[in-house]
């Protein structure tokens, strides 16, 4: 964990609450998809965890949504203001176990971090599939960068308004995964988790106090006790959690 200044390069809106922001500053100790830094904003007592889209050198784009206090301050800030991140958070996923059929799916918020897993992926030269679910049209973001990485994208809305209508579950079986890779809200989480074929890790989204693990505020359970998400996850294999029934 490192404590670096980034100073803001772009922040522009990609849809009405979700914004793409563009920092310089240190970011060695970011070294796997998945991770994510946590955002330390004037006038407010915790930091923001905010996920990680992509690292290129020393640029760092951070995708987020406006849901509080926090991120209305994030969305205000403009080319030159600095921010403190807290980075290397948190464990990221692992490629290693991928297969040469990955199936990526990310709900909402919980996208950004795929398209690093993306690009990650496409170094070894394993081209994944990605599924993207929002609830309407006026929602959707970033189906064109990762059309752009050449892969294969789906996208759902639940009222049907774009792609395909329904959730990111009733189109997992148009493929036939290696394994697979999800972010997104835990009920969403859940569904894949019992909808997939194979096995996968999951990018939990959860509430953090000090993001670091000193506070256990963002615990969940596991089949080997409770484990902190901000510590021990947000990524966690499939096959580990105890879901609450």
């Amino acid at each position: 964990m490192k404590d670096v200044i980034f100073t803001v390069i772009k922040n522009v809106p990609l849809t009405k609450n979700v914004y793409e922001m563009t920092l310089c500053g240190d970011t060695s100790d970011i070294t796997r998809p998945g991770q994510f830094v946590n955002v330390k904003l004037d006038g407010l007592y915790l930091r923001r965890p905010i996920s990680i889209c992509e690292v290129m050198r020393d640029r760092l784009i951070l995708v987020y949504k406006i849901v509080g206090a926090g991120t209305e301050k994030m969305a205000a800030l403009r080319k030159g203001a600095e921010l403190s991140l807290l980075t290397g958070l948190g464990n990221g996923y692992d490629i290693s176990v991928s297969g040469d059929r990955p199936l990526l799916i990310g709900g909402g918020v919980g996208v950004p971090p795929l398209y690093m897993l993306a690009e990650k992926l496409l170094e070894l030269d394993i081209t994944p599939a990605v599924i993207l679910g929002f609830n309407t049209k006026d929602e959707v973001f970033y189906e064109k960068q990762f059309a752009r990485l050449g892969v294969p994208v789906e996208v759902t809305t639940v009222d049907g308004s774009y792609g395909t209508q329904g959730f990111v579950t009733d189109v997992i079986d148009h493929y036939e995964p290696t394994y697979y890779y999800a972010c997104g809200p835990l009920p969403m989480l859940k569904a894949v988790h019992y909808r997939c074929n194979t096995r996968g890790q999951l990018s939990f989204e959860e509430r953090m106090g000090c993001g670091f693990g000193a506070c256990m505020g963002c615990s969940c359970r596991t089949k080997t006790g409770y484990k902190r998400v901000c510590k021990d996850g947000p990524v966690f294999y499939s096959e580990e959690i105890l879901w609450e029934d």
